[in-house]
């Protein structure tokens, strides 16, 4: 437990901070898994969109640091590596 004035605030903030950052993974994992859905239904223009609305919560999470940069990177390039792959 914390002791001193500043160490309470610090665990207060790591509270908020924590919700915060569930809550962008949360989106960030319910992005990836729309275009997921969208790939298996065959439906390129829906999977096309999902992934355009996808790319920048990925890039936005890397940018708070909440996924690393390169992570995010490679999971925009899979993605939009098996969307064009439904036109092929």
């Amino acid at each position: 437990m914390a002791n001193t004035s500043s160490a309470k605030k610090a665990a207060r903030q790591m509270i908020r901070r924590t919700d915060v950052n569930k809550a962008r993974r949360t989106r960030v994992k319910s992005e990836i898994r729309a275009v997921e859905e969208a790939i298996k239904a065959g439906d390129q223009g829906k999977a096309h969109a999902a992934l355009a609305a996808a790319e920048p919560v990925l890039a936005r999470t890397a940018q708070k640091g909440i996924m690393h940069k390169k992570t995010a990177s490679r999971k925009v390039s899979r993605l939009a590596q098996r969307v064009k792959a439904m036109s092929a």
